[in-house]
């Protein structure tokens, strides 16, 4: 498994970010918002800077965590129901324009993988809903294909599926190689799921690449803590990876912040626990 990080979680300074990543020995980043502007919205000058920034210190880019679908389902209105990380709200219209920006992007760095999401979660999950999320990847799958690129579709709680059961449902229905799982099982813990064993069990098919939160659940909400403090299993969780066989990514996406300090704090304590998890 590659130790990793979505960058901004640490720091805007994308520079300063990937030093803090060689600190604890990773070799792989993950690319999300730089110098305060999100990855689909970068120009040519800073894509260049970014590049320059991880040859230089012999680092890889494994996935962009892109905000494709984060958008309504049932409107064209670019609506914002949760965290966007820098990303201007887009309608459902303008999603394949930014989608097709990615997947160039993907290329000039290094990677096959794009995050991409299910959809802001305006009510339930019905059976009718998920016909429609299907259908609504018909296109994203053909541009995969042309473009060479795997979309890894996340459990996101702010977005329509948020467990490890409902994504493997709705990757089971797609049946394709070019969408797979961002499992992440803080997400499905947030989302009311036991994400080890139990989410697990129903994504493992799919995973080509997973983030990493950990948090305390209580009254139907979710604190955000260092991970290995929290209630998800992350010891029987790593530890299931690697008998399966998994050798992708663990890319640490915190949300924590320590009272009184800064998210590279939270970054740093938590990535500090996520080596020894890992080597466990």
């Amino acid at each position: 498994m590659k130790l990793c990080a979505i960058t901004d979680e640490i720091s805007q300074d994308f520079e300063h970010a990937l030093d803090v990543l060689r600190e604890y020995g990773a070799n792989h980043a993950e690319l999300r918002g730089l110098w305060g502007r999100n990855i689909s919205e970068l120009d040519d000058a800073q894509v260049r800077r970014a590049q320059e920034a991880l040859q230089m210190r012999g680092m890889h880019v494994a996935c962009l965590a892109t905000p494709f679908y984060k958008c309504d389902l049932d409107t064209d209105e670019a609506a914002v129901r949760g965290r966007m990380h820098l990303a201007q709200a887009r309608s459902r219209k303008d999603q394949t324009e930014m989608l097709r920006r990615c997947a160039d992007l993907a290329h000039r760095f290094g990677t096959q993988f794009l995050r991409v999401f299910t959809f802001w979660r305006t009510g339930e999950l019905t059976p009718e809903i998920e016909a429609r999320i299907i259908e609504a990847f018909e296109e994203p799958i053909k541009i995969a294909r042309e473009e060479g690129v795997v979309l890894a579709l996340e459990n996101e709680h702010s977005c329509f599926v948020g467990t490890g059961a409902d994504a493997a449902r709705i990757l089971r229905a797609l049946n394709t190689d070019v969408v797979r799982a961002c499992w992440d099982p803080g997400n499905a813990l947030a989302a009311g799921e036991i994400p080890y064993p139990d989410g697990y069990a129903q994504i493992k098919p799919f995973v080509v690449h997973v983030h990493i939160k950990d948090g305390v659940r209580s009254n139907g909400d979710t604190k955000w803590c260092v991970v290995g403090q929290g209630h998800v299993d992350y010891r029987g969780q790593f530890r299931a990876l690697a008998k399966d066989g998994y050798t992708g990514a663990v890319s640490l996406e915190t949300h924590y912040v320590p009272e009184g300090g800064t998210p590279e704090d939270g970054s740093r304590l938590c990535l500090e626990a996520l080596r020894k998890l890992i080597g466990d």
